[in-house]
């Protein structure tokens, strides 16, 4: 079972591409980020032609999420209870057995920001709701948080800035201590990586990201996980169709 996440930063700017990337790659399950659409919006019959059913949480201009997957989905919940004012961010779903959540959290936009400490009480309410996990279940998304210094191209620059505060790793923390274990860095404990890069300053060709997209899964999930890429060549062009400035994160199940 090939499961994956991808902050997409515009689906309708994207479709293309990422029906390319579908193609490619052929996951089974998809959590979706940064839609920018409405639900009545969703391109449903488009992704039905190449296979996927999707359920949808969506939002006008902002935010969006989306479950792409090959087998049938039930809809668990959309939207995270007491943070809707927030914007539609969260939708978990089951499919094959496997409770499927997928997330895009908010960016916080810098320390001094009024939605820095909203983006904490987000996590703590995030953390809340899916508690100590059910066995099997993965929750993954656009976390806009590095969890340690291994996973910014510069530690030393942004200590104690957005997505690299102590406040923001404790909550990152807290979802390990509830029993989601982040499956790239289980089987890559030393490797430095990045899922994004901004589109100035050539920050892709040099070098100069941050992971901050993740795949957690419970204890289960994690003994059946054989690979986790980040899969860099659709963070570039291809045929001539734009990239996001996320790189879709690819999770191998047994």
């Amino acid at each position: 079972m090939r499961i994956a996440t991808w902050n997409v930063n515009g689906l309708r700017a994207r479709l293309d591409f990422v029906l390319h990337w579908l193609a490619a790659r052929e996951p089974d399950v998809v959590g979706l980020q940064e839609l920018k659409l409405q639900d009545d919006q969703f391109p449903h019959d488009v992704f039905e032609q190449v296979g996927y059913q999707a359920v949808t949480h969506g939002q006008k201009a902002w935010n969006g999420v989306a479950i792409l997957s090959r087998k049938p989905a039930t809809l668990v919940q959309a939207g995270l209870p007491g943070q809707e004012d927030f914007g539609a961010r969260m939708i978990t779903a089951e499919v094959e057995g496997l409770r499927f959540t997928t997330v895009y959290c908010p960016n916080g936009k810098n320390t001094d920001h009024d939605d820095y400490p909203r983006k904490l009480a987000w996590f703590d309410t995030l953390a809340d709701h899916l508690g100590a996990p059910a066995e099997p279940s993965v929750v993954c998304g656009d976390f806009n948080i590095c969890p340690t210094a291994l996973d910014s191209w510069n530690e030393a620059k942004f200590a104690g800035d957005i997505f690299h505060t102590d406040a923001e790793r404790a909550r990152m923390g807290r979802f390990a201590e509830q029993g989601w274990m982040d499956l790239f860095r289980a089987l890559h404990p030393d490797e430095q990586a990045y899922s994004w890069w901004d589109y100035r300053g050539g920050s892709f060709h040099r070098g100069h990201g941050l992971r901050i997209d993740f795949v957690l899964g419970t204890a289960g999930v994690r003994d059946r996980t054989r690979e986790v890429t980040i899969d860099r060549d659709y963070r570039k062009k291809q045929e001539g169709l734009t990239a996001s400035d996320h790189a879709p994160v690819i999770a191998e199940l047994a």
